[in-house]
């Protein structure tokens, strides 16, 4: 299949976990030389950016002290960026900034607070929804109205946001963030009330618990996390063909064929930044 460019389709983020305890991949890629091989590996495969993040976001996860988290992704940034746009997954300040001082341009943050620094460092920035923390965020999750109270919040970050001067602002509905199965499926199923928001949409739904729960055998025991490449697949496209402007996967090759099958994204934007948004970084 010819190479893509981002007018032919949505972009694919690519996930490169530098920690031990990452639900998924926790340990593979733990150590700077793991790190980057793997980053070479994805951008091989098609990644359009990769997302380095040094501390778990997982249920349950544990809080990585920041020099330990600085130690685990700047190496890793400062190797990677030149050969392609690199994404620092992470809530802390110093660690936003250290890593955008190591060639990131997009600042991935669940906890959706960091505007301030995407603003004063001159990049781009996702807001991810999330009811609670890590520690906390699935042991009951309840909602009035899931999709109503995440496009809210969301909205009013990325307003936020661009008035304090950023020029690229992603917003996601942070699937598996503080959600049961159902809140995830009514999220997805109602992806384009964040869509019509008008700001560029990320959405990550990549072998996360909920597709082994849908996925699970007739001894009702939800698939492992080896066995969730079709949910993955199937939920990313569905992301895609509602409008999604980027989908944040492990799988990178096979996303970027779905990718191009789907085509260019709602209102034809496949680059950086919303629909109203100034494209930064490159």
């Amino acid at each position: 299949m010819p190479d893509a460019t981002t007018e032919e389709r949505a972009l694919v983020m690519g996930i490169l976990n530098v920690t031990p305890d990452s639900f998924s991949d926790g340990g593979s890629w733990f150590g700077t030389e793991a790190a980057v091989a793997r980053g070479h590996e994805l951008i091989a495969e098609g990644a359009d950016i990769i997302d380095v993040g040094g501390e778990s976001t997982r249920p349950g996860a544990v809080v990585v002290p920041v020099e330990e988290e600085l130690r685990r992704v700047v190496p890793v940034v400062e190797a990677l960026s030149p050969r392609v746009r690199v994404s620092i997954d992470t809530t802390k300040p110093e660690v936003a900034e250290a890593a955008v001082a190591a060639g990131a341009t997009l600042i991935n943050d669940v906890s959706a607070t960091l505007w301030p620094v995407a603003a004063h460092c001159g990049v781009g920035w996702v807001a991810m929804h999330r009811q609670g923390t890590p520690a906390t965020m699935q042991d009951d999750p309840r909602y009035g109205d899931v999709v109503a109270e995440v496009r809210d919040l969301l909205a009013e970050r990325a307003a936020r946001a661009h008035h304090a001067g950023v020029g690229e602002v992603w917003i996601d509905p942070g699937i598996g963030f503080g959600k049961t199965v159902d809140h995830n499926l009514e999220l997805l199923a109602r992806l384009d009330a964040l869509v019509a928001t008008g700001h560029r949409v990320l959405v990550g739904t990549s072998r996360k618990a909920f597709l082994g729960v849908l996925a699970a055998g007739p001894d009702g025991v939800a698939a492992p996390v080896a066995d969730r490449l079709s949910g993955s697949l199937a939920t990313a496209t569905w992301a895609l063909q509602q409008g999604a402007g980027m989908v944040r996967v492990h799988d990178v090759a096979a996303t970027v064929q779905a990718a191009l099958l789907v085509g260019r994204p709602v209102g034809g934007h496949g680059g950086a930044g919303s629909m109203a948004d100034t494209e930064v970084g490159s």
